[in-house]
């Protein structure tokens, strides 16, 4: 009796990819989630706070491709309660659609997405695919409540930070609450420089930098942690090279310019995280060596 067809595929042993069963799930997750995700893509266009979510879903799917090998070459087993995960998500949307909440209706998508990771292959493949799932949050914006709460105490740090390096500059400025009193003209500090769209930005750049550069769990976190200083002291640089520019020509505070200045910012930025990772490996491994 021939029994080589129903053995199992030896551990370590990468089996094919069954792109019938992702085709089907993901097919199904589309017919659900149309609407959302259509309109989801419509604010990465008109939102510039989350001009990094095109780059989400790809960068997440790049990280899952390149753990391809070893996820095929795992025996999972299915777990048939995860279809519960799915069902939770399907209400979520229900309610979310019923309420016009777009928040809950969006992060709806996740939870069934890590549904069907759950009942394909249980709680190991909701780990080994957990960081590119969580990456998927990112491209969500934020629920206005948190977004309100988190933007105005922003923009009064970057003035006021401004304030201060301008006076030391020798330029006199008058602080009203996020409006900044120059010589010339007043600067207001609005939603669009509080740097909630570097911080955005950056805190997922500092995750997938830190998975392909470092393979430290722990780095990741210091990192994570090190991007809110970074980005609040680059915006609140802008705001002042702003009011200095001002001050040359009130035209450079506005229009293209202060848009290309804000790129220029975010780059230097993402240097600073990358100087700062550098310092921190420095730092270990001359204690590791006295150690």
């Amino acid at each position: 009796m021939n029994t080589t067809d129903s053995a199992p595929a030896p551990v370590g042993v990468a089996r094919p990819v069954p792109w019938v069963h992702v085709a089907w799930f993901g097919a199904l997750l589309l017919a659900c989630y149309a609407p959302v995700l259509m309109r989801l893509g419509n604010d990465w266009i008109i939102d510039e706070d989350m001009g990094h979510g095109f780059f989400v879903p790809a960068v997440a799917l790049y990280i899952a491709w390149l753990k391809k090998d070893e996820i095929l070459a795992t025996t999972y087993k299915p777990f048939l309660p995860g279809l519960a995960v799915v069902l939770l998500g399907g209400l979520q949307l229900m309610a979310a659609t019923l309420g016009v909440e777009l928040f809950l209706a969006r992060t709806a998508f996740i939870v069934s997405l890590g549904g069907i990771l759950l009942t394909m292959g249980g709680w190991k493949l909701l780990k080994d695919l957990g960081f590119p799932l969580f990456l998927l949050c990112f491209m969500v914006p934020l629920p206005s409540i948190i977004y309100n709460q988190i933007t105005f105490p922003l923009q009064l740090l970057a003035s006021q930070i401004a304030e201060h390096t301008l006076s030391a500059v020798g330029i006199p400025v008058l602080r009203d609450g996020n409006i900044l009193e120059l010589p010339s003209q007043r600067l207001s500090v609005v939603e669009a420089c509080s740097g909630i769209r570097s911080l955005l930005s950056l805190t997922f750049l500092s995750l997938v930098y830190g998975y392909f550069f470092d393979n430290k769990t722990w780095m990741r976190w210091v990192l994570l942690v090190l991007t809110v200083p970074i980005a609040l002291t680059a915006n609140a640089f802008r705001v002042t090279i702003t009011g200095i520019l001002s001050e040359v020509n009130p035209e450079l505070a506005q229009g293209l310019f202060h848009s290309l200045e804000g790129w220029v910012i975010f780059m230097i930025a993402l240097v600073m995280l990358v100087a700062a990772h550098k310092i921190v490996n420095f730092v270990y491994a001359r204690v590791a060596q006295r150690g």
